[in-house]
């Protein structure tokens, strides 16, 4: 992926040195936080890093930083830049709306936000009462070593992914998805998240698209790169390494083949009406 030397967002809260913590507010939630399943990779039950209520604030720990968490800090706001640009395009000439981008908070370690608690552990994530997504840079090494998924643009399509969960909060899809599990079953509840997920890394591939399109940024092996990454965190996969029996009822994000299927949708088409996993028979 060619990214050194281009536009860097304005929009990164770096919670990574000591004194540049912020508080993250009490803000009242409004639905279950959209979580990877990195946390099932490392035997973590991520559901106690949710606060429905909104009650967590406070201040992320400080760390040394090394000059992998720099470049990756630089990677992260050139490629939320490029999310910028593009959904402004798209929300534009597909919808006719303004996009209103997000910020992404940089994290070292553990930190707080109005969804709950947030560590290395749980993998990025989107809150979306705060609209922010938030990530440990550490977690590109985690991606790569530990779950096989290396590569400059396997983290771009990571922070395309919860990108994509706040252009769903912002058509309304993520509220009402989240509402609708409040008030189901389980295994209902956990249906609806696969589509929520799925939906998310389809328009991930529009975005890979529309990047490329508009600057040129892709380079041989990047698509390959991001369908390896869709493939190594697909509910399938991830209980298996984890050396558990695969559990389809439990799934929450998606099979390998799901996710893939679904961003190579989107990179093909570009279209976001393509996007409609809620509507799908067939995931």
């Amino acid at each position: 992926m060619k990214w050194q030397g281009r536009r860097g967002s304005g929009k990164i809260e770096d919670r990574r040195r000591a004194g540049g913590a912020r508080s993250a507010g009490g803000i009242g939630g409004i639905g279950a936080v959209v979580v990877l399943l990195i946390g099932w990779y490392f035997g973590v039950d991520v559901s106690q890093f949710v606060n429905l209520d909104g009650a967590g604030q406070g201040s992320a720990q400080s760390a040394e930083l090394t000059p992998a968490d720099e470049r990756a800090a630089e990677f992260v706001s050139v490629t939320l830049a490029d999310t910028e640009d593009v959904w402004t395009d798209i929300f534009r000439h597909q919808l006719g709306q303004v996009y209103n981008a997000p910020t992404l908070v940089l994290f070292k370690g553990q930190t707080q936000s109005a969804c709950g608690g947030a560590s290395a552990a749980t993998g990025p994530f989107y809150c979306p009462p705060e609209k922010k997504a938030f990530l440990d840079t550490a977690f590109f090494t985690t991606l790569e070593d530990r779950l096989g998924a290396g590569g400059d643009f396997a983290a771009a399509y990571v922070v395309a992914h919860e990108i994509a969960h706040h252009v769903q909060n912002e058509l309304g899809i993520l509220g009402q998805a989240n509402q609708i599990r409040a008030r189901s079953s389980e295994a209902e509840s956990n249906a609806i998240s696969v589509r929520i997920e799925l939906q998310a890394d389809c328009f991930s591939g529009i975005w890979a698209r529309a990047a490329q399109q508009k600057f040129n940024s892709l380079e041989q092996g990047d698509i390959a790169e991001a369908m390896n990454a869709a493939a190594q965190i697909g509910d399938d996969t991830l209980q298996r390494n984890a050396g558990q029996r695969v559990q389809p009822h439990t799934f929450t994000h998606g099979t390998s083949a799901q996710r893939q299927r679904w961003f190579a949708r989107g990179f093909e088409t570009g279209n976001l009406s393509d996007c409609d996993t809620f509507g799908a028979t067939r995931l």
